[in-house]
């Protein structure tokens, strides 16, 4: 397990556990992985893949967490330590060849490190998380009950995390997903403002929603985003406005259960959203 203490890793390592797998995980820091009972917790960073080798070793399947800068280094030392089967965890960005989308360049590199390999491999492709929704609206949901984002009538076809962690595991535990590429959607195409009404009945209390241009939403983005990323992100919105995403039920498909609805994510997530004390007098 590499990622393991991430949105999604830390899906896929309890879902490992409770399916009795033996699981290995990688994290910089063991000391505060808080990673459950049993799992075996070595410590790394894919940065620099010399510190993988004592991880790897004896390990039959990778969860590969996508670190381009050193993809090839991490799969050779993965192919030489025998292993015999990845999980990539990528992106539906590397659909657009375009060239200009900073994400997809990011995921195909890893994918391509992995084919190339010639160990068998699996690339779990969603579309947007719904985690996104944190860090986009957080503090401003918490600060002052309002979300300000251009496109209020962008839907998206956002995914639970615990629902793309389900598909990674089910590759990794089960046969017939060799040389498979799973893109993932949720079961609903939501617009923003609907995602803001779905957060409002997730947390008890009204969220405003106020439409900006997207001059604004640059401007507000790009202080905790780089440039490249803002651009994708406003790029999809306005595009959703004229060709709405289409929704996939791939992850019934592969796991046998329907993804999770967004609002069902709001109730998972609503403690995140929960007012802060230090951000409401900010």
């Amino acid at each position: 397990m590499t990622g393991a203490t991430g949105s999604v890793g830390r899906h896929v390592v309890g879902r490992l556990v409770a399916a009795g797998a033996a699981v290995r995980a990688l994290t910089r820091n063991p000391a505060t992985a808080g990673l459950p009972e049993g799992v075996d917790v070595f410590e790394g960073d894919l940065t620099r893949p010399d510190t993988l080798r004592a991880a790897l070793h004896g390990v039959e399947r990778l969860y590969l967490f996508p670190v381009p800068e050193t993809s090839r280094e991490v799969v050779a030392a993965a192919k030489e330590a025998g292993v015999r089967r990845i999980v990539v965890l990528s992106s539906s960005s590397v659909l657009d060849e375009s060239g200009d989308n900073h994400s997809g360049e990011h995921h195909r590199t890893v994918e391509r490190a992995v084919e190339e390999s010639g160990i068998d491999w699996t690339f779990v492709r969603p579309d947007e998380f719904a985690t996104n929704v944190l860090w986009k609206w957080g503090h401003s949901v918490r600060a002052e009950g309002v979300v300000r984002a251009p496109y209020g009538n962008a839907p998206r076809v956002l995914i639970h995390e615990a629902d793309v962690a389900a598909v990674a595991v089910t590759a990794l535990l089960e046969d017939g997903h060799a040389g498979r590429a799973y893109v993932l959607t949720g079961p609903e195409a939501i617009t923003q403002a609907d995602q803001v009404r779905a957060l409002s009945g997730a947390l008890g209390r009204e969220i405003r929603f106020e439409e900006i241009t997207p001059d604004q939403a640059r401007e507000l983005m790009g202080r905790a985003m780089p440039a490249p990323v803002v651009e994708m992100v406003l790029g999809y919105l306005a595009d959703a406005t004229v060709n709405p995403p289409a929704v996939l039920d791939t992850v019934e498909r592969v796991t046998g259960v329907p993804a999770r609805t967004f609002a069902q994510w709001a109730a998972d997530h609503a403690a995140d959203f929960a007012p802060v004390a230090e951000e409401v007098a900010a």
